[in-house]
């Protein structure tokens, strides 16, 4: 179901086209995520739908209602920015129950509704603390806390990990989409990282200059990169041009860029049934955590491969090898 429609959005500032005619939906319940570099257009369409940005063409639409010129106190929407904004001369306890008061809820209720969401955010023993006194990670859960805490029909979620360290960070993703699953709000998250977008993600809109490259399931972006650009940004594909693929596999190709992902390029397995059989020489071994890198040179092109790692796995620099290369998983790409 439909929960959020983007109808021919348009965004600009005198002659610069933030976004360009942009056509999306979210369905209610689920965990999208708007993926791109900087300057794309996923924030800006973002603070469209919160209403922080009034649109220059289209219409925006939330569980059925034109929210297009609706203020933004009235959209009922929830949002964690990247930075946090606390009050700083508030308790955890005051920061959450400031929208409530806005609201003006009764006493009882706003001692019932901080109490839920502070276990739900596992701050219940932080309550009395104050944002200097908090790990970054604990001032995030407050603002997520605040955010849920009124009970929005949308929560969004400006990349909200960017000052995080990368442990605390893949920490942080995992209670996030616990918490999101468990309250079933619909959630638009804004991201430039792309592990970060494959692992919290029901669905991904991959931006490109204002407009939508390509969206998809996490897998089928991953597996199934339609263009250049798509290739270029998710995952670590090798890509190559057609008359580059031409060369070190001796077979016409008529595409403008072929994609080869790494962990599907075999070394030193050769007559493998429908593979392109090359030969190579090992550059470097490359060790990314569990999983090993190793480039190739193969006739003068760089390739590298991924497999995971152990001791046994590494390949002297120099040496040759034989390298197979599936020819149903080469990917056609276009421009």
């Amino acid at each position: 179901m439909e929960y959020i429609t983007f109808e021919h959005i348009q965004k600009y500032f005198g002659e610069n086209y933030i976004l360009k005619d942009m056509n999306l939906s979210v369905e209610q319940g689920s965990f999208v995520t708007l993926l791109g570099p900087s300057g794309c257009g996923k924030s800006t369409l973002l603070r469209c739908l919160a209403g922080l940005e009034k649109v220059s063409g289209g219409r925006i639409l939330l569980d059925g209602q034109d929210i297009t010129d609706t203020t933004p106190q009235k959209r009922q929407i929830g949002m964690v920015f990247q930075q946090y904004s606390l009050f700083p001369n508030m308790t955890v306890r005051q920061n959450i129950e400031f929208g409530l008061k806005i609201q003006k809820k009764t006493r009882s209720q706003m001692e019932c509704a901080v109490k839920e969401v502070l276990d739900l955010v596992g701050l219940r023993d932080r309550e009395t603390a104050y944002p200097h006194q908090l790990s970054g990670g604990q001032q995030q859960r407050v603002a997520l806390a605040r955010a849920i805490v009124q009970k929005p029909k949308v929560l969004l979620l400006d990349e909200p990990f960017s000052a995080i360290d990368a442990l605390l960070r893949r920490n942080l993703q995992i209670e996030i989409r616990r918490i999101q699953r468990e309250l079933g709000i619909t959630t638009i998250f804004v991201t430039h990282d792309q592990d970060e977008a494959m692992v919290m993600s029901d669905k991904i809109y991959l931006f490109n200059d204002g407009r939508i490259e390509q969206a998809g399931t996490p897998a089928e972006l991953y597996t199934h990169p339609r263009s250049y650009f798509a290739a270029k940004f998710i995952g670590n594909y090798n890509i190559l041009s057609g008359s580059v693929f031409e060369k070190i596999t001796g077979e016409p190709c008529n595409a403008p860029h072929v994609a080869i992902r790494p962990e599907l390029i075999r070394i030193g397995e050769v007559n493998l049934e429908h593979s392109y059989q090359i030969q190579a020489v090992v550059v470097q071994n490359e060790l990314h955590g569990n999983i090993l890198r190793i480039h190739l040179d193969c006739q003068g092109v760089l390739l590298h491969a991924d497999m995971l790692f152990d001791q046994n796995s590494l390949f002297f620099v120099s040496s040759e090898v034989s390298v197979s290369i599936p020819r149903d998983r080469c990917l056609h790409l276009i421009d």
